[in-house]
């Protein structure tokens, strides 16, 4: 048997061996990143937009603005929540309308005073937003708590109202003030910081992957204890819970849960009558975070259909 024996390296040999070697793993690593920025569990691709301010009743509002346009579409977040949680949405819709997004006065980069934090006061600082940005008219996308947001702009500020999109979010009160009293009690107290985990937490089903999860509830649990409390009351005032029918179009987007009736389709539909109404399952809460594709496939499909934000 005839034994080839290697010659030893020289030390640039070697040197460069190891120079390749360090580049190889920075590549390999760099490559992971990207792959997992790529993720809409980790993006947060409403980063890369100017931050702007404006004022509602003396508190500073944030929001990012995105390309030119006296119409917009206009995402408004839920309870706790902040204008990050629409990243998977910015970068499709910005190439092909105006688009803004917005932290809700004690969310976010936005003032968080002493004051109550009711559904009035979001849509006033939502026509705050508006008008510091310059835009006459707006489809309002509202996630959960953004919905009764959504549809107290429409009622204070019709004409400026093209359409609303509802993401799981209610139109009829999902208990009176006595039973949301009762549910929210252990947000009031010592431990908030815990039931408001365990409250997040059953929000999410197994569907939500882990990552996606963990980022959802480190943000949340970010916004002060008296804004969540606020705002969470301030959704049973039974003035936000008229009758007064919404006449301009209408999407609901629902994740298909034991809470929602089952007369729910006719129960939106009494309050408006020009509604598509989708039923989703698979995903939970926050279904525009776990399918970002289909959904804002869903959005851009009733915008087209509406002749909205042409």
């Amino acid at each position: 048997m005839i034994r080839h024996q290697m010659a030893p390296q020289s030390k640039s040999q070697n040197l460069k061996s190891k120079i390749l070697w360090v580049g190889l793993i920075i590549a390999v690593v760099a490559a992971s990143i990207d792959i997992i920025d790529a993720h809409p569990a980790h993006r947060s691709s409403t980063s890369h937009a100017a931050s702007h301010f404006t004022t509602v009743d003396g508190t500073r509002v944030h929001y990012k603005s995105y390309g030119k346009g006296r119409e917009a579409l206009v995402f408004v977040h839920g309870w706790c929540c902040n204008l990050d949680f629409w990243s998977g949405q910015t970068p499709f819709f910005e190439s092909k309308t105006r688009v803004i997004a917005i932290d809700l006065p004690g969310h976010g980069m936005s003032d968080k005073p002493q004051i109550a934090y009711t559904m009035d006061l979001f849509a006033r600082a939502v026509d705050a937003v508006l008008r510091d940005a310059g835009v006459d008219r707006a489809v309002l996308v509202g996630h959960s708590m953004g919905t009764p947001v959504a549809r107290q702009f429409y009622r204070k500020y019709p004409a400026r109202t093209l359409g609303l999109v509802i993401v799981d979010g209610p139109l009829r009160p999902f208990a009176d003030a006595a039973a949301v009293d009762k549910f929210t009690a252990p947000l009031r107290g010592p431990n908030y910081k815990e039931a408001a985990a365990s409250f997040i937490d059953m929000m999410m089903g197994p569907e939500v992957p882990a990552t996606l999860r963990e980022r959802i509830k480190t943000s949340m649990l970010t916004t002060p204890q008296y804004v969540s409390v606020s705002a969470m009351a301030s959704m049973s005032d039974p003035a936000i819970w008229k009758d007064d029918k919404i006449d301009v179009p209408v999407l609901a987007i629902m994740a298909k849960s034991p809470f929602l009736p089952a007369d729910g389709e006719q129960l939106y539909r009494t309050t408006a009558p020009n509604l598509e109404y989708q039923l989703w399952t698979g995903v939970t809460h926050f279904l525009m975070m776990e399918k970002p594709k289909e959904f804002n496939e869903a959005v851009a499909a009733f915008l087209a259909k509406n002749k909205l934000l042409k």
